[in-house]
Parts: structure tokens; C-alpha cells; sequence
């Protein structure tokens, strides 16, 4: 009886191999015939893009639909190489299924311009070619055009919270309006989590938030010595008007909240920005503006900063001067401040040398 069943069993499996075998041979094949050409825009079109307009379209790419042997759902692919490039390492602009046309945006042409290498505010040349294929197979290239672009700085990567200040005993007041004025937390340069402020408290309740004009996230007291990020935080309080340095680690969940003895501390008359990336070089500083509700607390609206280094100098002279070694936030130092090009909102503080550089404004 069981050799029957394995006679049986053979049988069986031998059958499905040779009806699977049938289906593969029936299927219909379908070949490649025309491969797809661009129509739109015509080879030597220059693009000089511009921040202003960076959701924009930058122009609308159209190319013949591509042919094969076989009515077919088609996926198309629009992208870029470096003038000669091979195109191993081409980015992709925009992706279609079935439909021969293609809008860009400003932003997508020029980080992508930027990602193969190109320099900002220099024009250089690209190949832009068509791809078709039938799900990952059969595939067709198009033809390429070349055309001319003029990038603009792209954005540059910053991937940290920045926590403001918030209520009655602090700038601003409890208005979390995007065009009121709140001091921002000083993040630490070597450490993310650990963010510190030393500066002048009035008396009353605070707590903090990471989006201007929004209550989603805030950051309060949760203990003695605990804090809590939620939607609804609890909050710190200050005893009496003074200088405090309040200071919290995002990780650790833990903060402080001491006074600060500021009677020794130098009111300076201006303080400014000076380098190599700054609007004036290192021939003279950009004034930065005083707080009225914090003498030493200072700030900059949305500042066009390009590649290179800065510091912080008091009253236009060289006797009194801040710098540091991390970008976009530090302190302590008289090193220069590494700035990678873009357009940045100032924060500094001038009894600890602390500073906050916001990047992709504007």
C-alpha cells in the first residue's frame, strides 16, 4: 500500500512540473520596439534657478510613449547624469505610469544638480534621459539631451529640535505667535540632548516649545527634577525677577533651574557677526540687535551667510570676541565658527559666549 502511495504522489508532481512548464511556454512574450525620446524641453535649454521660486515648476519634461510588441502597463523614469556621466549613478527626477509627461519643480532640478556635484551659483551641464520598462523588465533608454544649470544653495542637513522659551516669565510672553519674540534654548555643541540658557527671568511660570505658532509639543517640569515632552506639559516657575541658568537634557529627562549672579558681568553697547561668510567680510561686523527685555541677549533676522567661518566680537573691536568649533550652535571659544552656506536666524548671548544658528530661512 505505501508504495502505491508514493507511486501516486510521483505521479502527481510530475504532472505539475509539466502543466507549469505549459503555462511558461504559453505565456505571450513581449519585446521591446521603440524606446522613448524626449520632445520637451529641446537640448541646450538653460535653467538659472532661483530660491524665491523654489515650489515652481522649473519646466514641464514631455517624451514619445515608448512601444512594445504587447499592450502593456508601462513605468517611466525621468532622470539625470553629469554631461558624459554613464548613468549608473543617475538621480531620478519623477517617475510616471503610462503618462509621457513630467512636471519639475525648482527645488527637485536643483538638489539634484547639486547631489551630482555641481558648484552653486556656476552653471554646468546634465544629460537627462527617459527610461521605460514593463515592472522592473524590458527596459528602454531614450536618447539624451543636455541642458545648463545654475544652482542655488540647497538645503543644508539639520536634524535637531530647537526649544523656545514661553510664558509669563519670559520674552514673548504665553503668545507662541511665529511673528512674536521668544528666546530659544542654546543646544549644546558636542551634545544634542543637553540644551542650557543663562539669561533674565521675570517672576512667574514658563515652559517651552519646538514649533513657533504651535502647541503640539511642549517641554515642562514633571517632577523635582524631571521634565516631560507632550502636549501638555507642566510648568517651571520663577520665584522672583533675575538672571537664572536653566538648563535641561532631553535624553536624561532631568533639568536644573539656578540663579545666576550677573553683577559682574559687562553690558556691551553692540555686538556683531564678522568673517568670511558674513555680508561684510572680515572688514566690518554685521550688528546683531539687543533685546529690550534681556540686555544680553542678543539676535539676527534671516541672514544670507555663505561657506566659510565667523565670530561674534563686541563694540566693533577685537577685545572682546566669541567663537566656537561645532556648527550652527557652541560656544566657549575663540575659534572660528565653521558656516556652511544658506540663510540662517541668529541667536547669541554674551555672558556665556553661546550661540544658535538656524539654518534654511527665508
Amino acid at each position: 500500500m505505501k508504495n502505491i502511495y508514493k507511486i501516486l504522489i510521483a505521479f502527481i508532481g510530475v504532472l505539475a512540473v509539466s502543466c507549469n512548464a505549459d503555462a511558461v511556454d504559453n505565456r505571450p512574450i513581449v519585446d521591446a520596439v521603440t524606446a522613448p525620446e524626449i520632445t520637451a524641453p529641446v537640448t541646450g535649454k538653460e535653467f538659472v534657478l532661483d530660491a524665491d521660486h523654489a515650489g515652481d515648476v522649473a519646466d514641464k519634461f514631455t517624451w514619445s510613449k515608448a512601444v512594445y510588441s504587447a499592450p502593456v502597463v508601462l513605468k517611466y523614469k525621468l532622470i539625470i547624469d553629469k554631461k558624459g556621466g554613464d548613468f549608473t549613478k543617475a538621480i531620478t527626477l519623477e517617475t510616471t505610469s503610462n503618462i509621457a509627461e513630467v512636471s519639475v519643480l525648482v527645488k527637485d532640478l536643483n538638489q539634484a544638480a547639486i547631489d551630482l556635484g555641481a558648484a552653486t551659483d556656476v552653471v554646468s551641464q546634465f544629460d537627462v534621459k527617459v527610461s521605460s520598462d514593463i515592472s522592473g523588465e524590458v527596459p528602454q533608454m531614450s536618447k539624451a539631451i543636455t541642458i545648463s544649470v545654475t544652482p542655488y544653495s540647497g538645503r543644508v542637513a539639520y536634524d535637531f529640535t530647537d526649544w523656545y522659551l514661553v510664558g509669563a516669565a519670559v520674552e514673548g510672553g504665553w503668545d507662541n505667535n511665529l511673528d512674536t519674540k521668544h528666546q530659544p534654548m542654546y543646544r549644546d555643541g558636542k551634545n544634542a540632548d543637553l540644551y542650557k540658557f543663562t539669561g533674565f527671568f521675570k517672576a512667574g511660570n514658563f515652559k517651552l516649545i519646538s514649533e513657533k505658532g504651535s502647541w503640539a509639543t511642549q517641554l515642562g517640569k514633571a517632577g523635582s527634577d524631571a521634565i516631560e515632552i507632550n502636549s501638555n506639559a507642566g510648568e517651571f516657575t520663577i520665584p522672583a525677577d533675575g538672571y537664572y541658568t536653566f538648563q535641561f537634557n532631553t535624553k536624561a529627562l532631568t533639568y536644573t533651574l539656578v540663579t545666576y549672579n550677573d553683577a559682574a558681568a559687562k553690558t556691551n553697547a553692540t555686538v556683531g557677526i564678522i568673517g568670511d561668510s558674513t555680508p561684510k567680510g572680515w572688514d566690518a561686523s554685521t550688528p546683531m540687535v539687543n533685546s529690550t527685555f534681556n540686555k544680553h541677549a542678543w539676535s539676527l533676522g534671516v541672514t544670507a551667510l555663505n561657506d566659510g567661518g565667523l565670530k561674534f566680537r563686541a563694540n566693533d573691536g577685537w577685545d572682546v570676541a566669541w567663537g566656537g568649533d561645532t556648527a550652527f550652535s557652541g560656544g566657549g571659544n575663540g575659534e572660528n565658527i565653521p558656516v556652511e552656506k544658506s540663510k540662517y536666524v541668529i541667536y547669541f548671548n554674551d555672558l556665556d559666549g553661546s550661540y544658535l544658528m538656524i539654518p534654511n530661512q527665508g
